[in-house]
């Protein structure tokens, strides 16, 4: 029994740290002014590292079911760490700089995500939905907790690169003692070990939970990619606009514990509820509400942009079983590479396009909804093909 929180705990650790690298914003300013790069050149080693990220947990997936969670959270804290520390010494190459962020970072970020995931559903296969949420709402909670560290220093003279080092070496040791901590549970504890290859990918199941995926996410990150600008366009002030992403932040991670435990209750059923939910209150932007009422409903919109982080991954190692987990869900999260990609993007070519961010959420509000719909007409598949546990 102390086994699996010992596991859960170190997996939460790990998706802590890794959730650091949503934190990337706080360093722009300094980049650019320190640094002489450009705005677009630093979204751009963002946007490289989420989509290494998504890519590089296929690769990771087959390592682990080889050689293990131990030795795959390895890799991931030494790629993690020579990331920044190659980062550290670019001097403010563009180019070291998205080779170190960009690609060996984001690799470690694809080879530690799964892993905790999957060794978790393991441990505590009656409650796969809960544990995937607490697993989440740590990757989110590393962003505000490595912001906070970051302003702290960054504002008091110290310089971003060579933060850059010691945040590296820091998140390698922490991750590298995490990794020793993860193992299997053997297999009684475990459930069945059956796995499916990557045939399942062309069933029903697995297209309702990659399409649901992105529709969600696509939704999702359009909105928080341009919420600045949404609520001041709203009317409000530039502190209320700043406010926003912070409750937006614990919208998000809030949401990713709670629709864990309501999978837990509900399971596929969820997936229709998330995707409707979130129409619903994207929808509530365009109505011109009263500052409070926008301002809950962007925890909201949060919530239930949550959800996505837990439902597939619930749904994936629940139907196809958790032996599979880390060969078809890393497929099934590069839907979420796919609308990092484009959601943020079109929102913002829409808005310079026609001076308001309404036809990005009406189109936002028309993919959900439809999704929504379709998720609910062919929810039984979910009864009728292979069922694993």
């Amino acid at each position: 029994m102390t086994k699996r929180w010992i596991v859960l705990a170190a997996g939460c650790l790990i998706q802590t740290v890794l959730g650091g690298i949503y934190a990337w914003s706080t360093f722009v300013p300094y980049l650019l002014k320190d640094y002489g790069l450009s705005t677009g050149q630093c979204g751009f080693i963002f946007g490289l590292t989420i989509l290494t990220f998504t890519v590089a947990m296929i690769v990771a997936g087959q390592v682990m079911m080889k050689k293990g969670p131990c030795f795959t959270a390895g890799i991931a804290a030494g790629m993690f760490m020579t990331g920044y520390l190659l980062a550290s010494i670019s001097k403010g190459s563009f180019a070291l700089l998205l080779l170190g962020v960009g690609i060996i970072t984001g690799c470690g970020l694809g080879f530690g995500y799964i892993c905790p995931l999957s060794v978790g559903m393991k441990w505590f296969p009656g409650k796969k939905g809960l544990v995937t949420g607490v697993a989440v709402a740590g990757f989110g909670a590393g962003a505000v907790l490595l912001s906070s560290i970051a302003n702290y220093f960054l504002l008091n003279g110290t310089d971003v690169l060579t933060f850059f080092r010691w945040s590296g070496i820091c998140s390698g040791v922490i991750l590298f003692l995490a990794a020793s901590l993860l193992s299997e549970p053997p297999l009684a504890d475990g459930g069945s070990f059956t796995t499916h290859d990557r045939s399942v990918v062309f069933t029903w199941p697995f297209y309702i939970s990659f399409i649901g995926m992105f529709a969600g996410t696509f939704g999702g990150l359009l909105i928080i990619g341009n919420l600045t600008p949404i609520i001041l366009k709203a009317g409000l002030i530039e502190q209320q606009a700043a406010l926003s992403v912070s409750i937006f932040a614990v919208g998000n991670g809030a949401g990713r514990i709670i629709w864990g435990k309501l999978f837990d209750h509900w399971n596929y059923k969820c997936i229709p509820m998330s995707l409707g939910s979130f129409a619903a209150t994207s929808a509530i932007l365009l109505l011109s509400p009263s500052d409070s009422i926008l301002m809950l409903n962007v925890s909201l919109i949060g919530f239930c942009f949550g959800a996505n982080f837990v439902i597939y991954a619930s749904t994936i190692s629940r139907h196809f079983g958790t032996a599979s987990f880390p060969r078809l869900y890393p497929i099934c999260f590069m839907a979420y590479g796919i609308a990092g990609v484009s959601g943020p993007g079109l929102g913002g070519y829409l808005a310079d396009a026609t001076g308001s961010y309404n036809t990005a959420i009406h189109i936002c509000i028309a993919l959900v909804a439809t999704t929504c719909i379709f998720s609910v007409l062919k929810l039984q598949v979910f009864d009728s093909q292979h069922q694993s546990d």
